[in-house]
């Protein structure tokens, strides 16, 4: 009996996360790395354009990539988490996060990338993607 491992269940580990916070180890300064899915997103359509609204706080414009391939639009972020110090402190415990979240989305019809503009402000990125007009279907002239 005494070598038996007791595991717990995930129910119970929750109801203990939720019932004494203060007791588990968290990093001081927020969560973890933000995941792809949390890069949160809103796509709207107008006649001739598509308007993105992806949530990206804390994150220097600089360090934003945004990459147009026909209709599929990539967002890319580097994220940089780190605690800072002061000249006299004496550093008794230091968390650092670096990484990259990717999203992409499908969009029904080809955008105009040399029309594209974006737009970082409070860290929301604003993108508006201009429809590639389709050429529509010409008549050949048979010989």
């Amino acid at each position: 009996m005494a070598n038996q491992i007791i595991r717990s269940h995930p129910l119970f580990d929750d109801f203990l996360r939720d019932f004494s916070p203060g007791f588990f180890v968290r990093p001081l300064h927020g969560e973890p790395l933000p995941s792809a899915g949390q890069i949160r997103i809103d796509v709207k359509e107008s006649d001739g354009a598509y308007t993105v609204h992806a949530e990206l706080p804390g994150v220097p414009k600089e360090d934003i990539q945004v990459s147009i391939d026909g209709g599929v639009v990539t967002l890319r972020a580097e994220i940089r988490q780190h605690d800072s110090q002061g000249s006299g402190d004496k550093v008794l415990h230091s968390e650092r996060y670096y990484g990259e979240v990717a999203r992409s989305l499908q969009l029904p019809q080809d955008i105009d990338q040399a029309a594209a503009k974006a737009k970082y402000d409070n860290g929301v990125l604003t993108l508006i993607l201009p429809k590639k007009q389709a050429s529509g279907s010409q008549r050949l002239k048979i010989e």
